[in-house]
């Protein structure tokens, strides 16, 4: 990524390359492996699993695709209820359709952000009076912090729930210790072009029950019988990840651990510079959790400065930023979906953060002049708003 003297666009979060991809893509041209199978994948598969501590993984084409799998791998059927976290990306919640199931969205809480325990109990109590408890729970861990697992795993045991741990934006990070991705009986990593390693485009469904594991491999490869001809008895996809993709992957995982220490490393320049100022408060780590910082995410105070208003202004300095996660019970797509907050009454935690809360560039190749640009365009946007004000 160029330096923003040339007025290069700054990106949210640009591909990061290693400089050692093309070897492995290169191998698999030299060895005319260029199917959705090959021996990128299977090596991309074990040195995913190994590194969080799983039995094994499926690559795949996308997150989506892992999500979608993990459903299919739960008999997740028409009718049937999915519990699922209310902010995040909808591709969390896109499979729980494409099954003809209903979602049920979760409000977040505010020390991590993600799946209120509150919020789910009372929607798992409701479930279980009206004797129609869910498939799943899909639990996101947004913009790299792990959720609140010890509370929310309890209360599915409790019910006994399976738990789907979408760690689509966590890989590379833990909670007490434990890797994200290990959680559920299923969870899901995402290697799309904006995540913290890169495929391009790629995913894998990550599991300890191998007999699983196989039957998403069935199922991601056009669920073909095991007969010497072409014979179908279930309906298959289309959703094995490219031998070609596969050595992307395992140049990035090559250096994971050092993209989880740059983006972090972004995070707290951010928090040094704009922390101290009036309105701004940054996204919290909960304590013995470590996050991967994927994105660095901050909100104001909607009295000192709108999301907009940050926006439009580093717009004009051809700096990317975002605002947090629309929440999915808001969206157009889920009207009418049912909704549990976080607490009784008012506006919801989700609600809140989406409209008070921006991404602001995080690139682990962000450069530090390109950082202070955008930490600079911040200050001046609240100085304005400031001197406005008086």
């Amino acid at each position: 990524m160029q330096l923003a003297e040339n007025n290069e666009r700054i990106f949210l979060s640009p591909p990061h390359m290693s400089g050692q991809e093309q070897d492995y893509i290169q191998k698999a041209f030299d060895s005319n492996w260029i199917a959705p199978l090959g021996p990128n994948v299977d090596a991309f598969e074990k040195e995913i699993a190994k590194y969080v501590g799983a039995s094994g993984a499926v690559g795949v084409s996308s997150g989506t695709a892992a999500i979608h799998l993990a459903l299919l791998l739960l008999d997740v059927k028409k009718g049937d209820r999915i519990f699922c976290s209310s902010l995040t990306f909808v591709a969390s919640a896109n499979p729980i359709l494409y099954q003809g199931a209903e979602p049920v969205f979760i409000d977040s809480e505010p020390e991590t952000w993600n799946m209120s325990p509150p919020a789910l109990r009372r929607a798992l109590e409701d479930a279980d009076r009206q004797n129609n408890l869910p498939k799943a729970v899909i639990i996101v861990n947004l913009y790299g912090q792990v959720a609140k697992m010890k509370e929310l795993l309890e209360l599915c045991d409790e019910y006994e729930v399976p738990v789907i741990e979408d760690a689509a934006e966590s890989l590379g990070s833990s909670y007490f210790g434990k890797r994200s991705g290990n959680f559920g009986k299923y969870s899901i990593f995402s290697f799309n072009g904006n995540k913290i390693i890169t495929t391009s485009g790629g995913g894998m469904l990550v599991s300890n029950h191998e007999d699983d594991l196989k039957k998403a491999r069935f199922f991601a490869t056009q669920a073909k019988d095991p007969a010497l001809h072409y014979q179908h008895s279930q309906m298959g996809y289309n959703y094995r990840l490219s031998n070609i993709l596969a050595g992307m992957g395992r140049a990035q995982v090559e250096v994971l651990n050092q993209r989880v220490s740059q983006r972090r490393k972004v995070f707290s320049y951010y928090q040094q510079k704009l922390g101290g100022l009036s309105g701004i408060e940054f996204m919290p780590e909960l304590k013995n959790t470590f996050s991967n910082r994927w994105l660095s995410v901050l909100t104001v105070d909607p009295e000192v400065i709108s999301i907009p208003q940050i926006i439009n202004e580093l717009e004009k300095e051809n700096i990317e930023a975002r605002p947090v996660w629309k929440p999915l019970h808001l969206q157009p797509l889920f009207e009418g979906k049912h909704f549990y907050s976080h607490g009784e009454e008012g506006m919801s935690v989700s609600e809140k953060l989406f409209n008070n809360g921006i991404c602001l560039p995080s690139g682990s190749n962000l450069t530090q002049y390109d950082q202070d640009k955008v930490i600079s365009c911040v200050k001046r946007c609240l100085l304005t708003v400031s001197a406005v004000n008086r």
